[in-house]
């Protein structure tokens, strides 16, 4: 995240940091606001907790010079020692569990690590927004816990929502993956989580969702993320770019958003007010604080030249409604902006309000921190079996069955004696965390996880990921000769996927096709490719290949990674896991710019589309798919096939353009209508207990609307073997059956809709309380 803009500012940025940031001091026991035995803020209005926030944070406000309101606009905010205000650190992380990425959280002492789920797109593929929301819980207290040693902040930058649109981003693992529904989904309840009941406006830790807007590109072919212009048509930026970061502001309630290095149509978002303060603090009514990421501001200047100096780009960012800078840009460039009348204090007093009243929220300025609702977290709240055993159970539960010849899994302990374990990430620690994580509290690797079923021989075959040569690759095919079964641990790392790291294609890298081949032929028993990876590997060699029996993707598994994987393995666990992505060919990128932002096909020019909502070309394998160790059954039980939609009023449709057989959202009396309740009837039919994820997806009528297919929502469900449940699924007219036209402008089309719910299909007619209308 971070990047260093000139040697200038580097070298200015580190005598700032020196002046005034006091987080690199690890307190027994850190001084605080508002401390009731220091006679400087006994009196003060600011530190009253009956007064109302908003009073409260005026009142401090009032209180401070020009100088220290600017130094305090940057991450690492200066202590104001008259008025009692400690030195404070905005920038950390908790992606997936608390990260030592970024400078506001240390690890050691008495906070050695922290408990490391698996990273995004795992736990993605798990559909589970309990188990996402369990999870924003546990972090915020092992969070908590830090700050209360002194190891750690309060306002966590994550999480990513950014939807996983090209399967060679490098930063694809962060993501809930490629539909906005699902990331929706995701966003609202990890932020949920990590932010509390919000009884009383207060918050447990403060989340971001981040990098608003349009960003997925991080270095591709001669184009990194600091001078790429995102140019995208206002249709993708409504049903597509938008909608995750929308979910987080209004229904996660989400206390920032940080906005991207990338242009948007020609402008940086961290200097665009119709992205800033016309959508997320006017449309969607942000109760929070808008921060760059971090150096964006001075990337504007320094790298895009989108103004002429840099008190320009200090006043367009904090104008376009820039709370908080990432950086020092701010800190060393507004004085001046402010002496040159290009923005006011008044503006930048409300940027103070913005963050100060979540500082407010937080309880930073309440007196004693141990006499509040966390106070009493500590040492003994990180890493405990509870949050370690969710770890596991995250891990189980993101693990995605792709292939099963002839039911070859699970391993049978009396069967499978022996297992050959290889591969390059057949013994790893730390890459099952992926990027974004901390210090794990100790973790199991794939070899010892099936080690605790069975006898395991072991050859890595491969000196690392890479792959570059076959010369171990005689001792890996001698242990599958030797075993009565074969494991292969393959895939990626962070030195072929990360931030600032796209990938050059989808295949294995190196030699890894070779050696899983190889190794396949020499197997005297069934062989397993277990794939360790963020995003999409085209494997059809191996899918191809009658001699693999089965193929697991694992994502990166976090802590428990190695233990997890055995489970399934070996039948402890029956995966329920369901791809968050599609798998496309090789060929899908070979000629395919990731600086094309389009989602929809355009076949005039040969261009494929993106994801599964526009993509209708030859797949690996498609979003969505995850096969079980049992079998289930779908029956309809009920579902309304006619619906009438009413109108507000057929005036305000009558002036509208003509288009087609549609009726805006907005002229649709949506309040009246109640929701469609389709029943389905769900049949384990198998032997095995088992987890279902039944999807649902809704497709509109012929025409030139959206995606031919939308995932609306998603059902899990465990059933015991032999046993039948009904599910109840919820259709709501407005929001699901709804499309967003090229205007950006979301329209309910007239006529058949289907929904697709399993292997079911259902068709539901739409028309308006007035027969047929054009809008």
């Amino acid at each position: 995240m971070a990047y260093n803009i000139t040697k200038l500012l580097s070298l200015v940025s580190l005598l700032l940091s020196l002046s005034f940031c006091t987080i690199g001091v690890v307190h027994a026991r850190p001084p605080f606001a508002c401390d009731p035995h220091n006679p400087i803020t006994r009196g003060l209005k600011f530190c009253r907790v009956t007064v109302p926030i908003h009073v409260r944070v005026q009142d401090l406000i009032g209180r401070l010079t020009l100088q220290e309101k600017i130094r305090l606009l940057v991450n690492n905010a200066i202590a104001v020692p008259r008025l009692g205000i400690q030195g404070y650190e905005w920038w950390s992380e908790a992606l997936h569990g608390v990260s030592n990425v970024g400078p506001g959280t240390k690890f050691g002492g008495a906070f050695p690590g922290a408990t490391s789920f698996p990273q995004v797109i795992t736990t993605a593929a798990s559909f589970n927004e309990s188990l996402w929301q369990e999870i924003g819980r546990v972090v915020p207290d092992e969070a908590r816990a830090m700050y209360n040693g002194g190891m750690a902040g309060l306002t966590y930058w994550s999480p990513n929502v950014n939807i996983f649109r090209d399967p060679r981003w490098g930063r694809g693992q962060e993501t809930p993956g490629e539909d906005p529904v699902l990331a929706s989904k995701y966003a609202a309840r990890y932020v949920k989580g990590l932010q509390g009941d919000g009884a009383g406006n207060r918050l447990k830790v403060a989340a971001c969702c981040k990098h608003y807007t349009a960003y997925d590109l991080d270095n591709w072919n001669g184009v990194n993320r600091f001078h790429f212009n995102a140019r995208v048509s206002k249709q993708d930026l409504a049903d597509t770019y938008n909608v995750p970061f929308k979910a987080c502001v209004v229904e996660g309630h989400v206390a920032s958003v940080m906005c991207s290095y990338n242009q948007v149509n020609g402008k940086p978002t961290c200097a665009d007010p119709d992205l800033l303060k016309g959508t997320i603090r006017g449309q969607w009514r942000l109760n929070g604080y808008i921060v760059s990421d971090c150096d964006s501001v001075g990337v504007l200047y320094e790298e895009q030249h989108y103004t002429r100096t840099p008190e320009e780009a200090a006043a367009d960012a904090i104008k376009a409604g820039l709370d908080l800078d990432c950086g020092p840009f701010l800190a060393i460039h507004t004085e001046a902006a402010v002496r040159r009348g290009l923005v006011s204090q008044l503006e930048i007093n409300w940027a103070l309000a913005n963050t100060m009243t979540v500082q407010m929220r937080l309880g930073m300025f309440d007196g004693e921190p141990s006499a509040h609702q966390y106070g009493n977290l500590g040492p003994r709240d990180v890493c405990t079996p509870a949050h370690q055993q969710l770890a596991l159970e995250a891990a189980r539960q993101g693990i995605v069955l792709l292939e099963n010849r002839g039911r070859s899994l699970p391993l049978s302990i009396r069967r499978h004696r022996t297992v050959a374990v290889i591969g390059p990430n057949s013994d790893v620690t730390v890459t099952m965390i992926g990027n974004y994580a901390g210090v794990a509290c100790g973790y199991t690797t794939p070899l010892q996880g099936i080690g605790r079923y069975t006898r395991t021989i072991h050859q890595a075959g491969c000196t690392d990921v890479h792959c570059n040569g076959n010369q171990l690759f005689g001792a890996a095919e001698a242990a599958a000769r030797q075993a009565d079964a074969t494991v292969l641990v393959m895939g990626l790392d962070q030195s072929i996927e990360a931030e600032f790291v796209d990938r050059v294609g989808l295949l294995l890298p190196g030699h890894q096709q070779e050696l899983v081949s190889r190794v396949a032929r020499a197997s005297r028993g069934p062989t397993i490719l277990v794939l360790m990876s963020g995003g999409p590997i085209d494997v059809t060699f191996a899918k191809n290949d009658p001699r693999i029996s089965a193929i697991i993707w694992v994502g990166y598994p976090g802590q428990a990674g190695g233990t997890a994987i055995a489970d399934v393995l070996f039948g402890t666990t029956n995966p329920g896991g369901k791809l968050p992505m599609t798998w496309y060919p090789q060929n899908y990128v070979t000629h395919l710019p990731m600086t094309d932002m389009a989602m929809r096909a355009d076949p005039a020019r040969g261009y494929p589309g993106r994801t599964y909502r526009f993509y209708r070309g030859p797949v690996v394998f498609p979003f969505g798919l995850g096969l079980s160790y049992t079998t289930f059954a779908h029956n309809l039980a009920h579902g309304p096939t006619s619906v009438s939609v009413p109108l507000t009023s057929l005036k305000a449709t009558a002036n509208s353009t003509m288009l087609s057989k549609a009726v805006r959202v907005s002229h649709a009396d949506c309040n009246a209508l109640s929701p469609l309740d389709v029943h389905v009837d769900v049949k384990n039919t198998g032997s095995m207990d088992g987890t279902h994820t039944l999807l649902v997806f809704t497709s509109p009528p012929d025409g030139k609307w959206a995606a031919s297919k939308q995932l609306v929502g998603f059902h899990k469900i465990h059933i015991a073997a032999g046993s039948e449940t009904r599910v109840r699924i919820a259709v709501h007219v407005c929001k699901h059956l709804s499309v967003v036209d090229r205007f950006g402008i979301r329209r309910i089309p007239l006529g058949e809709h289907k929904l697709q719910i399993g292997d079911l299909s259902h068709h539901v007619s739409l028309q308006t309380n007035s027969g047929e209308i054009k809008v």
